[in-house]
């Protein structure tokens, strides 16, 4: 099982990263708020990851702290959750905002993630619900408090933010269509690609 990384980010194609340790490179798969707190390129990055074994697949999901760890780990054992719709979800809204919204039975907003319709928000409401009884958040992880227009960005801006924008919300659900959409709404030839994702998702929910 592996369990936490640290060593040289090397590569940001979002929600896919590249981080070096030790002479090896990890692909790494993140929720969005999780790569908006990550460093620069050739700077030390540590991730906290789940490691799933699948008959095709060996996949390494990675996030910016144990909270966001632990909510992943939570949604992936609702019925018809899988790691793809829970990074989703965790790319939409920080774990404090989620757990709100299961607080509030906020239906509205998650069935405004892509591939969660009605039955699926329900269905998340009620068994997470029992599942977030016990939910703490550990005050001294900032990010878990952070809004996504909070974390610090960096100045590194893909020639393409455009279209690798476009690509990242496609990888995460959205359609062809939606994503189009949603980052030409928010477009402006200034913003990297990590901005204009953060932008047409907030936008979207």
């Amino acid at each position: 099982m592996i369990g936490r990384l640290r060593g040289t980010l090397i590569e940001k194609m979002s929600p896919e990263i590249l981080i070096e340790c030790h002479g090896v490179g990890y692909e790494v798969t993140m929720p969005m708020t999780s790569i908006y707190a990550l460093p620069e390129l050739n700077q030390q990055a540590t991730l906290y990851t789940h490691f799933v074994v699948r008959e095709d697949a060996q996949l390494l999901y990675g996030f910016a702290n144990k909270v966001e760890r632990k909510l992943f780990r939570l949604l992936i054992k609702v019925n018809g959750v899988g790691p793809k719709l829970a990074l989703a979800i965790l790319s939409g809204m920080s774990a404090d905002q989620f757990v709100s919204c299961v607080v509030h039975d906020d239906l509205s907003t998650i069935v405004k993630i892509p591939g969660v319709g009605k039955k699926t928000a329900e269905r998340l409401l009620i068994e997470m619900r029992d599942r977030l009884k016990d939910w703490q958040t550990d005050s001294t992880d900032a990010l878990a408090h952070m809004m996504p227009s909070d974390v610090k960005q960096t100045s590194n801006f893909v020639s393409d933010a455009k279209g690798d924008a476009i690509n990242a919300l496609v990888s995460l659900g959205y359609s062809q269509q939606q994503a189009d959409k949603a980052v030409k709404s928010v477009f402006t030839s200034d913003k990297s690609s990590e901005d204009l994702i953060r932008n047409a998702l907030k936008a979207m929910l």
